[in-house]
């Protein structure tokens, strides 16, 4: 018997890639929520909502409609760079907040079989070594630009937590890296530093500079969107407790001169690159360790960098460029 899967954000980056995936897979019946950018296969779904998630009136019209959904899968998210993380840190609060505590309260009301929240490793301090599911968040030196959003995930997490002590609903909270690949944001205000990278490196010309934020040191584990999908398929296969919480992540960390340069040599361009001193940067060392999503749900990640990037670049050349 088909499950009823309801995937919220799905017209954004993850739920999009998410969706892609269950709707090619005939164990599930497919329902969508998005808001006004409908993604291009709304058709694909038994139902896609177009309506917004932080109002009552929203939520209702999601879970109030007679359907029984058996696993609903949280990718709705307020996002932005690191422009907005360091100018207006508010952005990521306030709507994510009362976002995931209505959907949190609809699963509950509605007996929803498990929700899979995707929260991320943010309230993480940096680390020479790759970081495992431990409070590191509890020292006061979390970093400063991220306070507000960690503790926004920290709380979705503890309730989360908490509904699940109730015992109607199933939860799995994912602290995924920072993730890439196709239907990401390219759009220079918007897009994280690998989107707008790709954006610059691929509509450069031979000669061309491209401007690197900052030093380029910083690192970061980077992992391709498919891998995060497949972690989903396998802790909707393979949870047993009625909560808990895994990294999902490489399990290294990559600088930005690095990633940079993979672009550019997997563009096959002649570029140079330049570094903005002035420009907003945020200075950190993190990397995640998986080895709980190995060892009890049996995740790994699938693709190098290298295989990502090319990925990526064929992808945007083909939907954003149309070449």
């Amino acid at each position: 018997m088909n499950k009823n899967i309801l995937i919220c954000g799905a017209s954004g980056f993850m739920g999009r890639n998410i969706a892609n995936r269950f709707l090619k897979d005939d164990n599930f019946a497919v329902y969508g929520v998005g808001n006004s950018r409908t993604t291009s296969n709304s058709n694909d779904y038994k139902t896609f909502f177009n309506c917004d998630l932080t109002t009552k009136i929203g939520i209702d019209a999601v879970f109030k409609r007679g359907i029984n959904y058996d696993v609903v899968i949280q990718a709705a998210a307020t996002t932005s760079g690191a422009k907005d993380i360091i100018e207006r840190p508010y952005l990521h609060v306030t709507d994510n907040a009362v976002m995931n505590s209505l959907i949190l309260q609809a699963c509950y009301d509605n007996s929803v079989g498990h929700l899979l929240f995707l929260s991320c490793g943010v309230m993480y301090n940096p680390d020479r070594s790759p970081v495992a599911e431990k409070d590191h968040y509890l020292d006061e030196d979390m970093p400063k630009n991220y306070f507000g959003v960690g503790w926004t995930k920290i709380y979705v997490e503890k309730m989360c937590e908490f509904f699940s002590s109730l015992g109607r609903t199933k939860h799995t909270v994912i602290r995924h890296s920072n993730t890439y690949g196709p239907y990401d944001k390219y759009d220079l205000e918007k897009s994280h530093m690998f989107g707008a990278t790709i954006t610059k490196v691929l509509n450069a010309s031979d000669g061309d500079e491209i401007i690197v934020w900052g030093d380029g040191t910083t690192e970061r584990d980077l992992l391709y969107v498919d891998d995060v999908v497949d972690f989903i398929h396998l802790a909707i296969k393979n949870q047993d407790k009625a909560y808990d919480l895994f990294n999902v992540g490489m399990g290294k960390s990559f600088s930005v001169n690095e990633i940079v340069n993979k672009i550019i040599e997997h563009s096959g361009k002649k570029l140079t690159t330049k570094h903005d001193l002035d420009k907003p940067s945020i200075n950190t060392k993190l990397a995640f360790n998986s080895d709980k999503a190995l060892n009890e749900l049996g995740w790994s990640p699938k693709y190098s960098l290298d295989d990502g990037v090319k990925k990526t670049i064929v992808w945007y050349n083909k939907n954003i460029k149309g070449e």
